[in-house]
Parts: structure tokens; C-alpha cells; sequence
């Protein structure tokens, strides 16, 4: 299977858009995910020695070492989100058993989206509070993003039941 991480990002809207069964929901909810993460550690990094305190730079550290290893976890999923649904396609001509571990398969992915938006989101308070006030509506966005990806994700969770 291509790897869509790797496409430009015509390339991989193009493939969204097209008539074929992946990428779709899940890959897209993960992109966004990773997107939103990626402007959490955009804000830590413009916040990094804003300050005088040692404490707060390391707070702020930390907080864009947590957002980077998230938004490439997220970005891993685009991909692994598209293998599985491939495998719940395969899956329709086989038994019974083989689809329901597709599917299982297909839910996990999304699930795991679920929690590396929630974690991402929790970086954010520590951002909009002690963070580059200039990108507060960068944090704002990318809860928003955060968000809508956590709730596709959910989306495609349930419907992989």
C-alpha cells in the first residue's frame, strides 16, 4: 500500500476525493489530528525562552517533546488507519471470524486517534495560559482541530463495532 504520510498534500486530497475505499474518514481524522498537534508544537515552540523562568521553559519543553512524538504517531496513523479499513474490505469475502478481526482491527486505529487528541489537548492549557500571547488563536485552532478529529475519529470507531 502507498504511504499517503508521504504524498504532497494535493496528491493526498486528490486520493481522498477519489472512488476508491481509501484513504477516507479515518486517514482524514488523523491528518487532522496531526495538523492540530502540529500548531500545539508550533505555539510551544514560538513560547520556548519567552520567558525568564527555568521552570516554565521546561514545562513548555516537555510539552513540545509530548506534541511532537503525538503528531507523528498521528501523522503513522494516516496510513495504518487506510491498511486496516483495506483489511475490513478484504475481510467481506472471508468468515465470520476473519471480519470481525478486521473490524477490530479498523476500531482500534481510530480509538487510539481518540486518545492522542485528547492527550494533545491537554498540552494546550499550559500554552494559552503561560504561552506566546500573540498565538493564543493558533492554541484556539487547534483545539478546534483537535476536537473535530477526536469526534471523526469516534465516528469511525462506532461504526467499526
Amino acid at each position: 500500500m502507498q504511504k499517503y504520510k508521504n504524498h504532497t498534500l494535493k496528491a493526498y486530497l486528490d486520493s481522498l476525493s477519489a472512488k476508491t475505499p481509501v484513504p477516507g474518514g479515518g486517514s482524514a481524522a488523523a491528518l487532522v489530528g496531526s495538523l492540530g498537534t502540529a500548531l500545539v508544537s508550533m505555539v510551544a515552540n514560538y513560547s520556548l525562552r519567552k520567558t525568564k523562568s527555568r521552570s516554565l521553559n521546561s514545562q513548555i519543553r516537555i510539552a513540545l517533546l509530548k506534541s511532537e512524538k503525538i503528531r507523528k504517531r498521528l501523522l503513522d496513523l494516516v496510513d495504518l488507519d487506510a491498511e486496516a479499513y483495506l483489511g475490513v474490505v478484504k475481510s467481506r469475502a472471508q468468515n465470520e471470524k476473519m471480519k470481525k478481526r478486521a473490524l477490530k482491527k479498523a476500531r482500534e486505529i481510530p480509538l487510539e486517534v481518540c486518545r492522542l487528541c485528547y492527550d494533545a489537548v491537554l498540552l494546550t492549557s499550559l500554552l494559552a495560559q503561560k504561552g506566546n500571547p500573540n498565538l493564543l488563536s493558533d492554541i484556539r485552532v487547534a483545539v478546534e482541530m483537535l476536537t473535530a478529529a477526536f469526534n471523526s475519529a469516534m465516528v469511525n470507531a462506532r461504526v467499526n463495532r
